[in-house]
């Protein structure tokens, strides 16, 4: 039988939530006393700019999850530093005998989590981690011959044969409580200010914290069944909008499989599609801890041997690109969201991908790099996957002579142009038909408005992208 500690410290980091937290039910149940911290890591901080909507959320993630501590008898005490400093300086203030905190697989914090540990064993603490951010990770879905999944259908088939009622059950912190402990240490949640940023205008659709995963929950519930009919169209309400919660952990992973899950079985094909795109999400974790130098180059290294576009018209291209001024509505519409909003329809981020990589010739890495930069709910794993997809570097990639093209997704997926006006207002003007590509239908009703003219040809980029990516074939691994 374990023994059980005297002294334990939580370890917040993207887990933002007090329900159905592995790390805070295993400390609630092995400690006698349970300190809870988040610390605002300068590591990542500091190279952000001052205005950064994911700070403004997270602080406000730490509101909440302060005030259900307090709830539960407990309190969040907030160090603005480096975490590699501050958890084992904070652990040993405390006196505790081990920091119990959730996986991140993210290179650089398994990097920060080996000094952690380090630092701790040096006064006889440990560091303890647990599955908290997916429902399956690392090794638990394996292929038969013990190696990981490089294609998702079979690694779906795999996850739904494998889950059951203990994966997808919650942990019952409320219940084991009252082993949280207080501290004057814990002196509330600092203001944007006191750590240097200012507002970046967060959207208020996202909500606050864990209260605001649980409006958004209850919201999707009541179309979810639809999920499957609207989720690729950006000019109506079809997605959950929970990615950034679940990218902060201020939802279970556990409660939305749970409920996906329980409708798939009772006949529901639109929380069956749901349920496929949160496998996805495991899938791509999976990835990066099986395969992590797929996190700075191609998973398939023959992809590495693309000539990108380089030079001044390169970064002029790639600047229009960032910009929303490329000259094709939907692709700038969706441009232009992601710098307003910090968001971008799942749908677009293919969209955009695509044409980043096969219209303009520019290399993912500029537009992975661009969207870890601007997307509210930026995921490493995540953003990776879907870039390498769209650039057919990746596993289980689209092959590369599958080339989106720009006006034909607008036309199928704002038939209307509702999403395009709503984001290019310059266009509002013009009917359905012509709103798709404006210069080649309506030159004459675009004279006087400031709208660029398409920067590449289509027809054009896709032939120039053939023969870019024929290196590939020549270099195919056996």
């Amino acid at each position: 039988m374990t023994t059980r500690l005297d002294r334990a410290l939580v370890w917040f980091r993207r887990d933002l939530r007090a329900d159905d937290n592995a790390a805070l039910y295993r400390a609630l149940t092995g400690a006698r006393q349970v300190f809870c911290a988040f610390v605002l890591d300068r590591d990542i901080l500091d190279a952000l700019p001052r205005a950064d909507r994911r700070v403004e959320f997270i602080l406000g993630a730490l509101q909440v999850l302060d005030e259900d501590l307090r709830k539960l008898g407990g309190a969040l005490i907030v160090r603005h530093g480096t975490a590699a400093d501050e958890i084992p300086r904070l652990a040993a203030e405390l006196g505790v005998q081990a920091v119990f905190a959730n996986h991140d697989d993210e290179p650089q914090a398994l990097s920060r989590d080996a000094r952690v540990a380090e630092r701790l064993a040096s006064f006889n603490a440990a560091l303890r981690t647990f599955k908290d951010h997916v429902v399956f990770e690392r090794r638990e879905v394996m292929t038969g011959a013990g190696g990981a999944y490089g294609v998702f259908t079979p690694y779906k088939n795999a996850w739904l044969k494998k889950v059951d009622e203990f994966y997808l059950s919650s942990y019952p912190v409320e219940r084991h409580a009252q082993a949280l402990a207080t501290t004057a240490l814990a002196n509330g949640v600092p203001a944007l200010a006191d750590i240097g940023f200012r507002p970046a205008g967060l959207t208020a659709h996202v909500g606050q914290g864990s209260r605001g995963a649980d409006a958004l929950l209850d919201d999707f519930l009541d179309r979810i069944s639809d999920y499957d009919k609207k989720r690729d169209f950006p000019a109506i309400k079809g997605p959950s909008y929970l990615s950034v919660h679940l990218r902060f952990g201020t939802v279970s992973i556990r409660r939305l499989a749970r409920i996906a899950h329980q409708r798939m079985l009772g006949g529901d094909h639109g929380a069956e599609v749901w349920l496929s795109e949160l496998i996805w999400r495991d899938f791509y974790h999976q990835v990066m801890h099986h395969h992590p130098h797929a996190m700075t180059a191609a998973f398939r290294p023959e992809y590495d041997a693309i000539a990108w576009e380089t030079g001044p018209h390169a970064d002029a291209l790639f600047q229009a690109w960032c910009e929303g001024r490329t000259g094709f509505p939907l692709v700038d519409a969706a441009m232009r969201q992601l710098s307003q909003t910090g968001y971008m329809h799942n749908r677009l981020r293919m969209v955009t991908a695509s044409f980043l990589a096969k219209d303009l010739g520019l290399d993912w890495r500029r537009g992975e790099a661009w969207f870890a930069r601007q997307l509210l709910d930026f995921d490493l794993a995540a953003n990776n996957g879907g870039w390498q997809w769209a650039s057919s570097s990746g596993c289980d990639a689209q092959p590369y002579f599958r080339i989106f093209n720009p006006t034909a997704q607008s036309e199928k997926f704002d038939a209307e142009g509702r999403f395009i006006r709503r984001y290019c207002p310059e266009l509002a003007g013009l009917d359905a038909k012509a709103i798709h590509a404006p210069w080649e239908r309506a030159p004459l009703a675009m004279q006087g408005v400031d709208y660029p003219r398409p920067v590449v040809d289509h027809a054009v980029a896709r032939e120039r992208t053939l023969a870019r990516y024929a290196v590939v074939k020549s270099r195919a691994l056996p």
